[in-house]
């Protein structure tokens, strides 16, 4: 027999409807205002929402950086991720100078076989665009179901690439259906900046953040929308912090562009002011790009609001406070550049976004699950309630109210840069294709029962 879940009320990212939702395997069997138990195994959501599970589009995990690696693996941030409401992410594998495509893929799908809880896919990020690598592009579209790769503006001499790897890996994506993702900043003038700062003994966390301005990352995201209009070529622009680069995109997209922007909670809800606490203990928030001034919150929730912003990603990377962040003690550019998102991502946008009233509960399903899955070629098997879908299904409870703590959340580090915000609104249940992940408080899944995903070419129309 099936799963019915019974009285919740249906949310996606165009219609709300109080309904009965029928699993039968792992797929979504029915749909409607009442459905009979006929033997079926209930779930009552009476009170709740059921939305489809999050899907991520950006998580580091296992990741190596800056002489260390990340605290949560694939093992532990995927369970995060289940007690946040996320069913699906999408990480980043790292390509090495050097080395081929191919051995990325390899070196990241073991990383996460035996381990996830949840299902994946992977992005790839182009490291050097030799002509062996050119040759890999279409291949890993094609027989790997990778349909997505990154590239850095910033970090120069380790991630940074040039004009001209960009360019070329514009056009080539573009002919074969692939979406180009950019790190922007611009890592030629950040390094000025970083080494103007220790000259002078300016060593704080602080620094790291007025060392890479928002005139960097406006300059790059420009930058590199222009060399994807003369590719002809879609772009996806990560993690976009600032107004000046979130007006870039808007301009582009009013010029009919296929230019997309994708913002992170930490950039929603923290700001510069965190790296002012005492004690290093504005390393905890030391991630590229940096936090803000806070008066580019509004802006980037007005963006999200009118879709000029289409993407909502968490950018886990996760390090310790105490024996990673400390690294850069007495030099932040030492500092490992990230923080443990993952599982408080959905909350922090429901509670300061649906709660707050700066979105509806349609845009919050598009931007947590539904916009990710159509732009990464995962859609409708992911990021909807919709028959024939895979059935990842979460049961929302909006009146529960759970103070963000290092304490409690389920990531494998000691630190959280939500520290003490009380949010509204969490999952009771978390279903990941028909089988229960999250009873409430606990973890009822399965280490190594998430499913490698691939991924659709890209759609030029799909947003």
């Amino acid at each position: 027999m099936g799963l019915l879940i019974r009285g919740g009320t249906v949310v996606t990212a165009s219609d709300i409807q109080n309904a009965d939702v029928l699993i039968e395997g792992e797929k979504v069997t029915s749909i409607a205002a009442h459905i009979a138990p006929n033997g079926h195994e209930v779930i009552d959501a009476q009170g709740c929402y059921l939305f489809p599970g999050g899907v991520d589009p950006h998580t580091h995990l296992d990741m190596p950086f800056g002489g260390t690696v990340t605290a949560d693996d694939f093992r532990t941030g995927t369970v995060a991720a289940a007690y946040g409401g996320t069913t699906t992410v999408i990480d980043f594998a790292l390509h090495s100078k050097g080395q081929t495509l191919a051995h990325s893929l390899k070196t990241w799908h073991a990383k996460a076989e035996g381990k996830a809880a949840i299902d994946y896919a992977f992005h790839v990020m182009i490291g050097d665009l030799r002509e062996d690598v050119m040759q890999e592009i279409p291949k890993v579209v094609s027989e790997e179901g990778v349909t997505s790769f990154k590239l850095f503006l910033a970090y120069k001499n380790t991630l940074q690439i040039d004009d001209e790897t960009l360019f070329r890996t514009l056009r080539l994506a573009s002919q074969v259906g692939a979406l180009v993702q950019v790190h922007a900043e611009n890592g030629d003038v950040i390094d000025v900046l970083v080494k103007d700062a220790l000259s002078k003994e300016q060593v704080e966390p602080k620094f790291h953040a007025l060392t890479r301005p928002p005139e960097a990352e406006a300059e790059a995201t420009s930058r590199a929308i222009r060399l994807a209009e003369m590719a002809q070529a879609p772009l996806y622009v990560v993690h976009v912090t600032s107004a000046q680069a979130a007006d870039a995109i808007s301009e582009a997209r009013n010029r009919g562009l296929p230019i997309f922007g994708e913002t992170c909670p930490q950039y929603l809800v923290c700001d510069y002011s965190d790296y002012e606490r005492p004690n290093f203990e504005g390393a905890k928030y030391v991630m590229s790009p940096p936090l803000r001034e806070k008066w580019h919150q509004p802006i980037l929730w007005n963006k999200l609001a009118n879709g000029e912003l289409q993407g909502y990603g968490s950018d886990q990377c996760s390090f310790n406070f105490i024996g990673q962040k400390e690294l850069g003690r007495h030099n932040f550019s030492l500092i490992p550049n990230g923080a443990p998102t993952i599982e408080d991502r959905i909350s922090i946008l429901y509670h300061y976004g649906v709660n707050a009233g700066h979105i509806g509960l349609n845009k919050f399903v598009a931007l947590t699950s539904t916009n990710n899955a159509k732009l990464f070629g995962l859609f409708p098997r992911k990021g909807t309630i919709a028959i024939g879908s895979d059935a990842d299904i979460v049961v929302w409870d909006p009146e529960v109210e759970t103070t963000i703590s290092a304490t409690t959340h389920h990531m494998n580090v000691d630190n959280n840069i939500f520290e003490g915000m009380t949010v509204k609104g969490k999952p009771r249940q978390v279903f990941l294709r028909g089988k229960m992940i999250i009873d409430r408080d606990k973890f009822t899944g399965e280490q190594g029962s998430g499913q490698f995903l691939r991924c659709q070419r890209f759609s030029r129309n799909v947003l």
